[in-house]
Order: structure tokens, then sequence, then C-alpha cells
């Protein structure tokens, strides 16, 4: 057996269900009444079905460029670069660990903006001793099983920041401190590598 499938196997026993139940945990604080949440990049759709659970009110489906056999929400296959839905058919659109396997984030993040009137991003920060080292390990070890593409595209607060001002979007609810991995995984795994943000537009 190949080691990434080995790595892979060990990483979903010991993270990913924790992750998953996580994640959509801080989602459910984030999405607004009602919504209609599209997720790009959205997997086998564990933690948007997860979400649902805790918010029957919400309605979500997804799109991504592999639709996998097993999928817990509707999912349409993209091309990775435009979203295949009219302009403002959703009023939320989420990224969970999605934009730093792309080329070009911005490139979406303006999809995303046309395609609905708040984004929610779960994404890495490349900030702090050997930051990137260690988020190409996690990324690798979680990911490479799964045939997700990794470009290893990390961005810096700066970056962030300056994608948002272009897209003309603000962040409302910014959450630095996710609780993904217990002690003391979390010494060397958390520190100030993720972040999850709310954003709304910048006139609204």
């Amino acid at each position: 057996m190949p080691t990434s499938s080995l790595t892979g196997k060990l990483h979903d026993r010991l993270v990913l269900n924790r992750r998953a139940t996580i994640l959509a945990k801080h989602l459910t604080t984030l999405l607004p009444p009602g919504a209609n949440v599209l997720d790009i990049g959205c997997g086998d759709g564990v933690i948007d079905h997860l979400t649902q659970q805790m918010r029957p009110d919400v309605r979500i489906e997804g799109i991504d460029v592999l639709v996998r056999p097993r999928r817990r929400i509707p999912v349409k296959l993209f091309d990775g670069s435009t979203i295949p839905h009219c302009d403002a058919s959703f009023d939320v659109a989420m990224f969970i660990d999605v934009l730093h396997h792309t080329v070009n984030p911005l490139l979406l993040l303006r999809e995303a903006a046309r395609v609905a009137g708040v984004i929610i991003i779960k994404d890495h920060l490349r900030e702090g001793f050997l930051a990137k080292a260690t988020l190409r390990v996690m990324d690798w070890f979680g990911n490479a099983h799964h045939e997700v593409a990794l470009t290893y595209n990390y961005w810096s607060d700066a970056e962030w920041r300056g994608a948002f001002c272009l897209l003309g979007v603000v962040p409302s609810k910014r959450i630095n401190s996710l609780g993904l991995y217990p002690i003391p995984a979390s010494w060397l795994f958390e520190r100030n590598l993720h972040f999850m943000v709310k954003l709304d537009r910048a006139n609204s």
C-alpha cells in the first residue's frame, strides 16, 4: 500500500472526525438564519451534513472538481474556476480549506462574490516560525490520498486582507482559535496557522 494511503487512513482516523465536527460547530455561528449556501470544493460534504444537522434551517449544496462516489449533500461538477450558477443565486458561498489548493485564489473569490452576498472562508495563515513547512506537511498528510491538488499556496495575513479589499468585502466575524487539535498536537499544528472569517459586502 502506498505511503500516502497509509498516512491518509491514519489521518482520517485520528483527525478527520474531530475536525469535521468542530468546523461544523463554527459554521453554525456564522451562517445567517435560513441561508441558502454553496460550498465550493465541498469534497464528500461531511462538514455540510453535520452543519445541517445542527442548523436544520439552512440548505447547503456543493460543487467540486472531483465528485466523489460517496457524498452527503448534492454536488455538481465544476471546472475549478467558473462557478456554474447565476449571479446572486445564494445567500452564502463558502470555502473550507480550499483556496490554498488553487493557483489563483482571487479568481474563485471573485466568483463567490458574484453568486453570493456573504462569503465564509476557513483557511491557513503563512505566519510565524516554519509556518509554510508545517502547513505543507499537514496538507500532504491530510489530502494526498484523496488526489487533491497540492499547490501549497498559503497566504500571509496581509495578502488575505489585500484580497478582501480588492473584492470590496469586510470581515464581520473572525475566529482565530479553532481548536482543531487536542493538546499536545495543537502546540505544533494550531498556533496561528488557521482562521475562519465571515465576509460581508463593504457597502451592506
